[in-house]
């Protein structure tokens, strides 16, 4: 079996080399080691994931066996993070024990400074600090030993839909901010007494601020602007200067000065904010945000005049800073923007016909900037969990898209951990490495080639989104090979299904799939037919304007100017702040 899958990926080199096909493989294959890994959770859970591994005969098939345990690990950290994994197997087997052992070199355990797969240790060590725990490691014991963990039973399932439909009730009294945080904008949405205030979109580019304020300061900044605009509202007409700060091209430091001008006009009346409900693109747990391994944060990470984790740690306190703009008794809820997805999907399922849905929980993921997962379980609550499935490994094939650098557009690596990551398979990144792949044409324009590194720019102007919306209309036009691009990224969610099936064995067989990817029906109709490539028994739904049915949500669906595509998850926060 490993001599044939060598052959074929030296006869293909760039043909993917799915991580859930192999691990079906592996597990029919009669000679093979029995390896159980074992996570010891943050929050004392325990899980086994079955791993067996074909025996090996010599180097090259060594080498595929250790790439395929280290991605079955990274992926498990990912998605779970833990304390300690520990390992079952036959330590009379001296080959398997050297593979177990070198585990602590590929991690980099007793390194203070991590890359590639040691990344997600990170985030385990930092979530540790956050519970007071001790650091992170890998154990063995004999296979012999090995008892099945009796699972705790899960959590009874309540009437969701009722209570998120109370939810929405409670939100029709108060003032109310939600707040949507992505990787190349931010978009917020205000409510005032069960009224659609306010909508406001804010391009940024988090990855080159050197420091944490570049990132705190923008998301207060705004919602200060919509608590301004929340306490006109309703008593008088919005100030000019207010109305032109909404306006997308608004610079920092028109919004500022029209913030400023109105707190001064408003003086004691500003203090009217109830809750605000934050979706952001990292780990958050508890309502703090604890990954620090996303691109969003790469410019911290490289500024060397600086501490990272004592930077990092100003980002986790935005729960706080936001707090201090709420008056007394305010509350914020802060969470993962798959996460959210999968909130909001809830939410707008619990209001219409289709209220018995949710009754499973809900999977959500959203596409655009990156790919983010979220879930919501049956009894509504949010597992506390990384769930950071962007970053997965789900192919240990192509091989030639994986040997360039990750900030080249052809490569498969995710530029924050430097390994193949889903969100070059899933994504704009994947879009535009599709389009090169498939019809480089597709790319003209947009792409930019210095020496040997090619690139979408984001400096003078920032082209990703423009090169996304192009390649979109594109194959809502017909053009066969961008219809192929999109196809080709529904196929991969599916592997990322399945994958994720395997480690997290959500109840829901539906996925709702938010963000600009959706925004056009075609785009989504060939989503599903790459999905439907690979038999996975889920299916794929668009959170689209026929998933608005909440009150809110109903509002933003009769907005002309704007899409539940691009503003459901800020809509969504808002009633996430009272969760």
């Amino acid at each position: 079996m490993l001599h044939e899958i060598l052959d074929t990926l030296h006869n293909a080199p760039d043909q993917p080399l799915w991580l859930p096909d192999l691990h079906a493989a592996f597990s029919r294959c009669e000679e093979r080691y029995d390896v159980i890994i074992r996570q010891l959770g943050h929050n004392g859970e325990v899980f086994d994931l079955p791993c067996p591994l074909p025996i090996w005969h010599n180097e090259d098939e060594s080498a595929l066996i250790q790439q395929y345990l280290n991605a079955r690990i990274y992926n498990l950290l990912s998605a779970r993070s833990a304390r300690e994994l520990q390992f079952y197997y036959d330590p009379e087997c001296a080959a398997l024990s050297d593979l177990i052992k070198s585990l602590d070199e590929s991690f980099q355990l007793m390194q203070t400074s991590r890359s590639g797969l040691g990344k997600v240790v990170n985030i385990a060590e930092r979530m540790a600090r956050a519970g007071q725990g001790a650091g992170f490691r890998f154990s063995s014991l004999p296979i012999s030993e090995y008892r099945a963990h009796s699972h705790a039973a899960r959590a009874e399932k309540t009437d969701l839909a009722v209570s998120l439909k109370n939810l929405a009730a409670e939100a029709e009294a108060l003032c109310l901010v939600g707040i949507d945080v992505g990787g190349t904008d931010i978009k917020l949405a205000a409510s005032k007494r069960g009224k659609l205030v306010c909508l406001k979109e804010y391009d940024w580019n988090p990855a080159a601020s050197p420091t944490a304020e570049g990132i705190v300061e923008p998301i207060l900044l705004l919602t200060r602007l919509m608590r301004a605009c929340i306490a006109f509202a309703g008593h008088s007409a919005i100030p000019p200067s207010l109305s032109a700060a909404l306006d997308k091209s608004a610079t920092d430091a028109q919004i500022r000065a029209a913030v400023e001008e109105a707190e001064r006009a408003l003086g004691e009346r500003i203090d009217l904010l109830d809750g605000v409900g934050l979706s952001f693109p990292d780990i958050v747990i508890d309502d703090r945000i604890v990954g620090g391994e996303t691109p969003k944060t790469d410019g911290m990470r490289k500024n060397r005049a600086l501490d990272y984790e004592t930077e990092f740690g100003k980002i986790r306190e935005l729960r706080e800073a936001l707090l201090r703009l709420c008056r007394s008794g305010g509350r914020v809820r802060l969470t993962n923007d798959g996460n959210m997805a999968a909130f909001t999907a809830a939410m707008e399922l619990s209001h219409s016909a289709e209220a018995d849905a949710v009754c499973d929980g809900v999977v959500a993921h959203t596409l655009g900037t990156d790919l983010g997962s979220g879930w919501l379980q049956p009894d509504g609550t949010i597992p506390p969990l990384p769930l950071e499935m962007y970053d997965f490994i789900i192919d240990v094939g192509s091989r030639r898209s994986a040997a360039w650098p990750p900030q080249d557009l052809r490569s498969t690596k995710n530029e924050n951990s430097g390994l193949a990551g889903a969100r070059r398979y899933m994504g704009q990144a994947a879009a535009y490495r599709l389009a090169q792949k498939l019809a480089p044409e597709l790319l003209d324009g947009f792409r930019r080639v210095d020496g040997n590194l090619m690139y979408v720019p984001t400096a003078p102007l920032d082209l990703r989104k423009p090169c996304l919306e192009h390649l979109m209309q594109q194959a809502q036009n017909g053009v066969s090979a961008a219809e192929e691009i999109f196809r080709q990224i529904g196929e991969h969610l599916a592997v990322l299904s399945a994958e994720m099936d395997s480690i997290l064995h959500p109840e829901s067989k539906q996925r709702f799939l938010y963000g600009r990817f959706v925004k056009t029906q075609r785009c989504f109709e060939l989503l599903c037919e790459g999905f439907a490539r690979r038999d996975t028994g889920i299916k794929l739904r668009a959170a689209d304007e026929e998933l608005a049915c909440t009150p809110l949500m109903r509002q933003l669906a009769n907005r002309a100017s704007f899409t539940v595509a691009q503003f459901g998850q800020a809509v969504g926060s808002i009633y996430f702040a009272l969760s």
